[in-house]
């Protein structure tokens, strides 16, 4: 911690408290859509635009004929678990009056690369994750069973494990555009 930019548990706690009083008054008012949009680069290199200033590099190690100029996308997954995990620690911390001094994640992830290859013995092999872990370190002050409600807390909402963990709905559509010329 420490850093000028960061915000406090104070400031954490009525942003929270500000959303949940609008969402209570106004059901529709805590439905947001999210955006991303992604552009391939060339290789296996692509870039990700997230709101209006902030983009992402997403790239490969050059084992996976990548020049590791950013994350994987897989990579990019369990950042993404970890960091929710600890936004929600801070979030729910601040609510229930915990002072929350750290919190790391550590998190590992097994995946089969004959699946995202084709290179298919076994059709139960998946071209994702099989199996992810994570161990959350935490410090504070407060009593073990404060701890404890916290944690229940978390795990119960953190949006980026419940979307890992729920059958959530996926849906896509490919639009093919031609640079063919019509031959007359």
């Amino acid at each position: 911690m420490g850093h000028g930019y960061i915000n406090t548990q104070g400031t954490i706690k009525d942003s929270v408290s500000n959303i949940t009083d609008k969402v209570s008054k106004d059901i529709n008012f805590g439905k947001f859509t999210f955006s991303v949009n992604t552009h391939w680069e060339g290789g296996v290199l692509c870039k990700a635009q997230v709101r209006k200033s902030h983009s992402i590099v997403v790239d490969e190690p050059p084992e996976f004929g990548g020049c590791d100029l950013g994350v994987s996308p897989v990579e990019l997954v369990l950042a993404a678990l970890g960091t929710s995990q600890e936004i929600m620690y801070s979030k729910l911390a601040s609510i229930m009056g915990i002072e929350l001094e750290d919190c790391d994640v550590r998190l590992t992830a097994e995946l089969d690369v004959r699946g995202l290859l084709g290179i298919k013995d076994d059709e139960s092999i998946s071209p994702g994750f099989s199996k992810i872990n994570y161990e959350t370190t935490i410090k504070s002050s407060a009593s073990n069973e404060e701890m404890q409600k916290l944690i229940n807390a978390v795990e119960k909402q953190c949006p980026v494990l419940d979307i890992l963990t729920r059958n959530v709905k996926v849906a896509g559509s490919v639009k093919i555009e031609s640079n063919n010329s019509s031959k007359k």
